[in-house]
């Protein structure tokens, strides 16, 4: 049975804090539900990692729309899809694994064929962090040692989530005591159908963004801030995800679907739209504001059915997808992209807000 520990933190919220279950190293991993009108999500310490959001439909049936498993085992054993979790130290790609600073280079483990993918083999996604329930949510805290897979400075990292009024917000806030880069993200998968196994190919996105990032066979970014204009890149006017996904365009084949970088317009810091979703059938619609420069649009292209788990639960190609706001992928070997390196003394702070509401039909 488990042990819960409510804490009426707001008069319109709450907090609740639950046992849900042991890390493979041991470690006890805790749930917490944060309540607030129109919105209820679950965050787990172990890679503080969404578990559920769960909010009404067009005529008010409550559902939960990420991905993920029903217990903790599920996700242990699972090491690919990186369902709900905060990625890092380094979200996204950096090629061969490898870059400089101040004339020094580091390698750090390649995860991904040649590249490395979430901060390594063993990213923040596969840790046990320190959760702390703050007024209407959590704060999840991890100490990176200098070093950690090959990543120079220890790495002071808080992610606070919170929830108010039908809308799920993530502050980061980043610290180190050497030169490193960082690039932290939110890896849901999200399904506005609530049923987690219908296709997002419905769905129509709205990205305003007027260029993105091709990749290269490795899903590396060639350097270049393509145009949208004219490509199946273009949402700039809400558009089904599945209308192009299957054009005859090499960037489509290269990753299977989207699984690209778009250039957001606005400056970097700024609060700025990056992404609108509308799931016709619930009637759910999904608005992502982020002070980060870019959003990584993927359509869950490598999801594949694989099973996970003592209940043996998976998810199929094209179930979720994901609005992972960020830096670029591969910016430590892009001077011309926004900077991810932090020094010493600075403290790095970007906040993004997933508001969930409906449309009437």
């Amino acid at each position: 049975m488990l042990l819960s520990m409510t804490t009426a933190l707001a008069a319109h919220g709450s907090v609740t804090k639950t046992a849900f279950g042991t890390a493979p190293d041991g470690t006890a991993v805790d749930l917490y539900t944060l309540k607030s009108e129109g919105i209820e999500a679950s965050i787990m310490t172990y890679g503080a990692r969404v578990v559920s959001i769960k909010t009404p439909d067009r005529d008010g049936k409550v559902a939960n729309v990420v991905l993920g498993y029903s217990a903790l085992d599920g996700y242990v054993a699972d090491k690919s899809t990186y369902f709900g979790a905060i990625v890092g130290r380094y979200g996204n790609r950096i090629a061969f694994g490898k870059f400089s600073i101040d004339g020094h280079q580091y390698q750090v483990p390649t995860n991904n064929n040649a590249n490395s993918l979430h901060g390594g083999t063993v990213g923040f996604d596969r840790l046990v962090w320190q959760g702390k329930a703050i007024t209407d949510g959590v704060e999840m805290t991890l100490v990176s040692k200098d070093g950690d897979q090959g990543y120079p400075g220890t790495l002071t990292v808080h992610v606070r989530y919170t929830v108010h009024h039908g809308a799920l917000r993530i502050d980061y806030v980043e610290s180190t005591d050497k030169p490193t880069v960082v690039n932290l993200t939110n890896h849901s998968y999200f399904n506005l159908a609530g049923d987690g196994t219908s296709t997002i190919l419905n769905d129509e996105v709205m990205l305003p963004a007027d260029k993105y990032t091709p990749v290269d066979a490795g899903l590396i970014p060639t350097g270049v801030l393509a145009p949208v204009e004219g490509t199946p890149f273009d949402f700039r006017k809400a558009t089904a995800i599945g209308a192009r996904i299957h054009d005859d365009n090499e960037q489509l084949k290269i990753a299977g679907g989207y699984d690209h970088n778009w250039v957001l317009r606005g400056n970097n810091g700024e609060v700025k739209t990056a992404a609108r979703v509308y799931d016709s059938n619930s009637g759910r619609v999904l608005t992502v504001t982020t002070t980060e420069p870019g959003v990584q649009f993927y359509t869950g292209n490598f999801l594949d059915g694989t099973k996970y788990g003592a209940v043996q639960e998976g998810h199929a190609k094209n179930t979720g997808l994901c609005l992972e706001t960020q830096h670029f992928p591969d910016s430590p070997n892009h001077p011309a992209f926004p900077t991810t390196e932090l020094k010493p003394g600075e403290m790095r702070h970007s906040t993004t807000t997933f508001t969930f509401s409906t449309h009437a039909k």
